[in-house]
């Protein structure tokens, strides 16, 4: 009897599985309105996992709610949306005035980004970029040191480790004399800060807050979704923009990684004002009892300081359509000599990946470049699997060997470019929350060509020789990490 009892029990569950399992397919399909490949990845899951995958997706495979996630009334008396609207309507007649003549190459890219992302083009900024860590933040905790009225921090990974506590040291000092701190930091990728650990900074009026935090420890329904942003505003009038994000690895000092090479941007000029707009709608979507109304003194008048001309691009599960992601392909597609792109994941959508195989068969000559070790297993064999399938249309493929590149930069011709936080993979295009700059000026994308270039001496190129030599281990990985790379 007591066997009997056994053998109904385990068919209850199996039973309870089974229909739990076809529910969420029916989900899936039906309601979560995934695309194709992430819907069949899950259902393969689903049915080869069904107890492991039911977990799995109730953490990882979740659509986020959408409606009122980011909401700030203070936007309105900007009086960026007039200037959008005078933007969009300027440039549908023709007549937006460009300070620089070879932005009218680029009209279709801006009006795509004025109306998706309501991104303001702003034509006065002075831009000074960053491939080392040390100099980074140099620059950084000397602008802190002179910042007279606020500081706005906001990274992915926040580290209280010797860099850490010396920005923290920083911080604390110019709120000691009446300076306005915040720092925002993702659950997820500072999962091990507590914001006790900011209990002095607190003391003399910093504020310091969680995007997305966990209910419980290992339970948290927005797992997913993370906040990979990294903006710094001081004052309203300085900002950063880029890959690093707070910690001793950032300046090369992890064995694991090595040299840690990086792209970020220090910009003064009014492409400092919707890096303040994104800061302050992160920061409010944050924070229950310290939100942020709108002052003047958060968005100061800044004189000419140079005349670079930028819009800043924000996208993330919160939006209809994948704006950085559109960005990158329009700004492909606009090539006519070359396309250099540095990635740490390059796992690109169909979309993306005829964009850059198109322009390689049109002859522009298409350039990538990739870390030589990963820091996600299998996201780095996803990506050593697409750029392998490019060589056969004549992208060039370069292996970072100097260290680890984490930059996330696209140029084109010498005369636009991307500069920001957002990979070229499904994460970064639907689930992350990113921004990125996008500049439209000649000597600031000269420069990072040259960059990129000699990057290249530090670097040797996969052939297809090369990589026709590949293990069938290494060929297996691959196709494993291809399978699973619709929802890495």
């Amino acid at each position: 009897m007591r066997y009997l009892l056994s053998f109904i029990d385990s068919n209850y569950i199996a039973s309870a599985i089974i229909f739990g399992n076809i529910i969420l397919a029916v989900t899936v399909i039906f309601l979560e309105r995934k695309n194709a490949s992430s819907a069949w990845a899950w259902l393969l899951i689903l049915y080869f996992l069904p107890l492991i995958g039911f977990l799995l997706y109730l953490l990882l495979g979740r659509q986020l709610r959408k409606k009122h996630l980011f909401r700030w009334e203070g936007r309105k008396n900007i009086g960026i949306d007039k200037l959008i609207s005078y933007q969009v309507e300027a440039l549908k007649e023709g007549k937006l005035d460009y300070r620089i003549h070879h932005l009218k190459s680029y009209d279709q890219l801006i009006y795509m980004n004025l109306t998706g992302s309501n991104a303001v083009l702003t034509q006065d900024n002075d831009v000074q970029i960053f491939t080392d860590g040390t100099d980074k933040f140099e620059a950084l905790i000397k602008d802190i040191e002179n910042a007279k009225e606020h500081i706005h921090i906001q990274y992915y990974i926040f580290k209280l480790d010797n860099l850490g506590n010396r920005l923290l040291n920083a911080l604390i000092e110019r709120a000691k004399n009446g300076v306005k701190v915040r720092i925002l930091y993702d659950d997820m990728g500072s999962r091990r800060l507590k914001k006790k650990k900011f209990s002095e900074l607190i003391k003399y009026g910093g504020e310091v807050e969680v995007f997305f935090p966990a209910i419980l420890p290992l339970l948290n329904p927005r797992l997913n979704f993370r906040n990979h942003r990294k903006i710094v505003v001081i004052d309203g009038r300085i900002g950063y923009i880029g890959g690093f994000n707070v910690g001793d690895e950032y300046l090369g000092l992890s064995k694991k990684f090595g040299y840690w090479r990086d792209t970020h941007l220090r910009i003064e000029g009014s492409a400092v004002h919707p890096l303040q707009t994104r800061f302050i709608l992160d920061w409010n979507q944050a924070s229950l009892k310290h939100r942020i109304h709108y002052s003047e003194r958060y968005f100061p008048a800044i004189p000419l300081k140079g005349l670079t001309a930028m819009q800043i691009i924000s996208s993330g599960p919160d939006t209809e359509w994948a704006h950085i992601k559109n960005g990158y392909i329009k700004l492909i597609s606009s090539a006519k000599k070359h396309v250099y792109i540095q990635t740490p994941y390059f796992i690109p959508d169909e979309s993306f990946f005829d964009a850059v195989k198109i322009a390689a068969l049109s002859g522009v000559d298409v350039r990538i470049m990739i870390p030589n070790k990963p820091d996600h297993m299998f996201v780095y064999w996803a990506t050593y699997s697409y750029v392998g399938m490019l060589l056969d249309v004549g992208v060039k493929i370069y292996i970072y060997d100097k260290g680890f590149i984490h930059a996330k930069m696209i140029v084109v011709d010498d005369k636009a470019a991307s500069i920001g936080t957002a990979n070229i993979d499904n994460r970064s295009f639907t689930l992350n929350f990113e921004v990125n700059a996008f500049i439209y000026d000649i000597e600031v994308s000269h420069s990072l060509s040259e960059i990129f270039e000699r990057d290249m001496l530090d670097s040797y190129q996969l052939t297809k020789t090369l990589y026709a030599q590949r293990s069938i281990w290494i060929k297996f990985k691959e196709s494993v990490s291809r399978l699973l790379s619709p929802i890495l």
